[in-house]
């Protein structure tokens, strides 16, 4: 680590949880996307069925997985990779903040990110004293840059980035010599139009990248789609020559997903049942609080897939902020995700039905 790492901006957010807590009715967190919904029963079994795991697990994962996810890409992402070209991956976070230094980038050269992002992938940068760079267009890339996330579905605003966007990034990236990663865990949760009709494109995508995934890597998380956060479930798959690298890298680290929750991983990605069933959740959670937000005077901007709805009413996030906590909801200022939304927040979709309710209730009850 090349120099001090800055606080940790969800710190200062316990004012407003505080004050959120006094309201009569109790505070309603809206600011966190962790799953609220149980585990599928699948998921619980064969964990509970790999349970004596008493030898180290593979790096690479077991050969079952490997298929598994192999097919999971060509059934739900019309992507083909070979099984060998694929990695799990303790969570996606880890990845993000540890691909920089799993990929052997340092000062001198540059990660770059979307403007409105989750923090995690400047901290890779800053972990590693490389340059971190925000910026939407591709033409602004520097020529130092050696890594490019994408984020599409994107936290925390939503938007997605169609086939030509995803080419023309890839395209640039290449031209850089630079690898670039699709991180893509909000895929199976489009709202909008074309996205609520069609399947959301992923950055490996033949359309996208034919069929040459040349420096080129998808990351996926079945954290939201299988509410498996406490898992830590999750896999990159493309380029094979960077995943034979990564997979060197994550042996001599240790980083290997445990054996049980491999077991897990293979049953959920064989099942969309439970996948579809969570998406309804998700859908109705949001046709309940995006009209109390709009009646309360908020304009939903992005948002057309995701888990989140990404709000402004043109003032300082902050100032929104206190006012949601007045009325017991904790939201997520704007701030915390880049310099370039400093008049939105973000409210998540993943509290419990009555807790969404009880906030749409609350906004309306506001409005009038």
């Amino acid at each position: 680590m090349r120099g001090p790492l800055p606080e940790y901006p969800w710190d200062a957010m316990a004012p407003f949880a505080e004050q959120a807590a006094r309201h009569p009715e109790g505070a309603l967190d809206l600011s966190i996307g962790s799953p609220v919904d149980p585990a599928p029963a699948i998921a619980r079994d064969a964990l509970a069925a790999a349970a004596d795991a008493h030898a180290y697990p593979a790096t690479a994962g077991t050969g079952a997985l490997r298929e598994a996810i192999a097919a999971w890409f060509a059934r739900r992402r019309g992507v083909a990779v070979e099984p060998s070209a694929v990695l799990p991956t303790v969570g996606s976070k880890e990845l993000v903040a540890l691909l920089p230094f799993l990929l052997g980038i340092g000062a001198g050269e540059a990660v770059v990110f979307p403007r409105i992002a989750y923090p995690s992938y400047a901290m890779g940068a800053a972990l590693v004293g490389a340059d971190a760079i925000a910026s939407d267009d591709p033409a602004e890339w520097p020529e130092h840059t050696r890594l490019v996330w994408i984020n599409s579905p994107s936290n925390p605003d939503g938007r997605v980035l169609s086939v030509d966007a995803l080419r023309s990034a890839v395209l640039r990236a290449r031209e850089l010599g630079a690898v670039i990663v699709g991180d893509e865990c909000y895929a199976e949760f489009g709202w909008d139009a074309p996205w609520d009709a069609e399947p959301i494109p992923s950055i490996l995508d033949p359309r996208v990248v034919g069929d040459d995934h040349r420096g080129v890597l998808g990351a996926y998380s079945l954290s939201k789609q299988s509410n498996l956060a406490g898992y830590r479930a999750a896999f990159v798959a493309g380029d094979p020559e960077l995943i034979a690298r990564l997979l060197t890298v994550r042996k001599h680290a240790g980083l290997m997903q445990a054996a049980p929750v491999q077991a897990a991983m293979v049953a959920v990605l064989g099942d969309d049942a439970h996948v579809a069933e969570q998406r309804e959740r998700y859908r109705a959670r949001r046709a309940v609080l995006r009209p109390a937000l709009e009646a309360a005077g908020y304009r939903v901007e992005g948002s057309e897939a995701g888990l989140y709805l990404w709000v402004t009413r043109g003032v300082d996030a902050w100032e929104s902020v206190e006012e949601f906590a007045r009325l017991g909801i904790v939201v997520g200022p704007g701030h915390f995700y880049g310099d370039h939304s400093p008049e939105h927040v973000r409210l998540a979709l993943t509290a419990s039905d009555a807790a969404i309710e009880a906030a749409a209730a609350r906004l309306l009850r506001a409005a009038a």
